[in-house]
Parts: structure tokens; C-alpha cells; sequence
């Protein structure tokens, strides 16, 4: 559990709209990756990206490598499910599946991935990714009941819970706290720092101070203009991006002066 990922020359297109260009990263196993930058300039396609997401909208496409532990996630014969197997993801705003149980939605991946476990075994499961993502306390006594029926910081808590119950290597977050009171916030922030034991994990975040808090190595991202591809302008280990960072750009954003 927990691989490296390496971008080679990344490019990443929208039909003819080349939306990301030119990304070289290294992404160290078992740590926290946070990408930053103004809204509108590629982390969350560049994301997207990393576990074949981004191919599944009409027209997108990529250039250049993404390889995951040395194998090209985008070669030859590679299965993106398998992909998105290895690689989970969380979004933006919690989505369990609404009509199904806490203990069905935690589960829903294995289900799909056609595995057979006995009755038993998925109990285990189930309790082992709720315990994982800090759940299992909350909602040991009603795992019968709808996921909708969660808080919203639950509810993000149990998507943790689905991703990591397929056992992947990489988990990728998008903004996962951004619809999220500060008190779910800190909440899902402990849970990375304890996740990064297992996975390696990359997350987009606006919000600096939880960039500053919960990752150890930090992306800057820019856009020189409207229409024109976004970019990686810097990246390190976060203490020296948010102190002494190369960039002027990073400085800036960083800083407050714009973004």
C-alpha cells in the first residue's frame, strides 16, 4: 500500500484545449501531496488525470506519462478500472449513494468489483474502513440505516470509508473539506494524517492553512491568462513553499497578494 506516482512531460487536453501543460512530479509514496493555485488553473484535472477520470468526459485526453510505481497508467492494454481500483478518490461534496445503507455504501466498491466475500468477511470490512476513516464509533449502532440520513462531515468520513475499503494504493481528494464546517475540517484533516500511514495521498485544497497543515510536500499550479493552460510552477516540501518558496508567483499566492 502507498505507491509513487511520477508525471513525465504531462499534458492534459479538453478536445483541441490543451488545459494543463508540461507537468513534471514526483508524488513520494506514503505521504500528503497538497496542490494549490488560483481556481480555473489544472489541479483538479491534473487530479482527475492520475486515476483515468478525466478520459471519461468526451474529447479529453492526455500526452506524456503518468506512471504509477514505473508502470504507465495510460499504456498499452492498462484497464482504467483497474486504475481506479489502485487509485481512489473523494470529491468535493460527500456523495454516498443515497439509498443505500452505511454498511451497503462501504461495501458498494467491492460489490462492483465483483468479489465474493462471506458474510463474515465483509463485517470485518466494513468495521476495519469505518474504523479507518473514524467512523465507527458514530454509526456502529445503525449500520442498516440510509448514508444520507450522516452529517455532512459523516458523510465525507463514509466516502473515505468506501474509498479505502477497495484497498488502493493512491488516494486522491478533491477540495474534500470545502463543503465542511471547521469542526467535520479538522476532523477529515486528522484522518489524512493518519491515512498517509497506508496511502500515498494527494490532495486539492483553496484553503492554505490546511495545505500548510496536512501535507508535507506542496504544488504550486498558475495560469498566465484566461485561455491559456495552467502549469506547475513549483513544488517542494511545504514548510520551504510556504516560507522560502523559489517563485515570485508562489511567493504572491502564497502570501495573500492575489488568488
Amino acid at each position: 500500500m502507498g505507491k509513487a506516482i511520477e508525471a513525465k512531460d504531462l499534458n492534459i487536453y479538453y478536445s483541441a484545449f490543451r488545459a494543463v501543460e508540461g507537468v513534471n512530479m514526483t508524488i513520494r509514496p506514503k505521504t500528503v501531496t497538497a496542490l494549490i493555485g488560483p481556481s480555473g488553473c489544472g489541479k483538479s484535472t491534473y487530479l482527475r488525470a492520475i486515476n483515468r477520470m478525466h478520459e471519461v468526459i468526451p474529447g479529453a485526453r492526455v500526452e506524456g506519462k503518468l506512471e504509477l510505481d514505473g508502470k504507465d497508467l495510460y499504456g498499452p492494454g492498462i484497464d482504467p478500472v483497474g486504475v481506479r481500483r489502485q487509485i481512489g478518490m473523494v470529491f468535493q461534496r460527500p456523495n454516498p449513494f443515497p439509498t443505500m445503507s452505511i454498511y451497503d455504501n462501504v461495501i458498494a466498491g467491492q460489490r462492483l468489483n465483483s468479489k465474493k466475500l462471506r458474510k463474515d468477511a465483509t463485517d470485518d470490512l466494513v468495521e476495519k474502513s469505518l474504523r479507518g476513516a473514524n467512523l465507527w464509533n458514530e454509526v456502529k449502532d445503525r449500520l442498516e440505516k440510509p448514508g444520507s440520513g450522516l452529517s455532512g462531515g459523516q458523510q465525507q468520513r463514509l466516502c473515505i470509508a468506501r474509498a479505502i475499503a477497495v484497498q488502493p494504493d493512491v488516494l486522491l481528494m478533491d477540495e474534500p473539506c470545502s463543503a465542511l464546517d471547521p469542526i467535520s475540517t479538522l476532523a477529515i484533516e486528522d484522518l489524512i494524517n493518519e491515512l498517509k500511514m497506508d496511502f500515498t495521498i494527494v490532495i486539492v485544497t483553496h484553503n492554505m492553512q490546511q495545505a500548510a497543515r496536512v501535507s508535507d510536500y506542496t504544488g504550486f499550479f498558475n495560469i498566465e491568462g484566461t485561455g491559456k493552460p495552467g502549469k506547475l510552477v513549483e513544488m517542494d516540501e511545504t514548510k520551504t513553499i510556504f516560507s522560502q518558496p523559489k517563485e515570485k508567483a508562489t511567493e504572491d499566492y502564497v502570501s495573500g497578494r492575489f488568488g
